[in-house]
Formats: structure tokens, C-alpha cells, sequence
């Protein structure tokens, strides 16, 4: 099994307690039927970000770039697709995409 990073893009924040709860809710969910697939529930990213060049400047990184990650383990890529497909995160309107990682060394 490979480890997959599902990185969250755009999307939004519930505004009331009520939708904030449901929200939780549909989360806890999905990671119950992840189970052991799940190796880290992620978090939401804030909207401030820097970026680093290689030559070590600093600049601010434009918002709205990513959102949120989770990690989780699949047999392939496609696996780790359909797992995601059931991810919280798309009743926000946000999209994810997977990346496949390679192993620890």
C-alpha cells in the first residue's frame, strides 16, 4: 500500500454552529469508513502562506491555492480516487487532488 495526499482546493466554511456541527459530523463519518486507510485527517490551511525560492527570497503566496489536506493509504491511485470521492470537503465546493507519495527511505 502507498500513502496518497489528497490536497483540498477552494471551497468554503460553514456559517452557522448548526452547519458548522453537520459538517463535523459528515467528517467523522468518512473517517470511520476509512478506517486504517486513514493515516493522517489532515487540516484546514489558513489563507496566509509564504513562499521560499530557491535562491531564499520570501514572498507572500497568493491565497485561495489550497485549502486542507488529508493523507491516506490505497493500493493505487485509483483506490485512493475512490476513497476520496466520499470526502467532506466536496460539499464545500471545493475539489481535491491526489497525490500519490513515494516511500520513506
Amino acid at each position: 500500500m502507498a500513502n496518497f495526499v489528497l490536497l483540498y482546493s477552494g471551497g468554503s466554511m460553514p456559517e452557522t454552529q448548526a452547519e458548522q456541527a453537520q459538517v463535523m459530523e459528515a467528517w467523522g463519518a468518512w473517517f470511520g469508513q476509512l478506517g486504517s486507510a486513514l493515516v493522517d485527517g489532515g487540516n484546514p490551511f489558513t489563507p496566509v502562506a509564504k513562499r521560499i525560492s530557491k535562491n531564499g527570497s520570501v514572498s507572500d503566496a497568493p491565497a485561495g491555492t489550497a485549502s486542507g489536506y488529508s493523507i491516506i493509504k490505497a493500493d493505487s491511485l485509483d483506490a485512493a480516487v475512490a476513497l476520496a470521492k466520499a470526502c467532506p470537503v466536496l460539499l464545500g465546493d471545493a475539489q481535491i487532488t491526489v497525490f500519490e507519495t513515494f516511500p520513506a527511505m
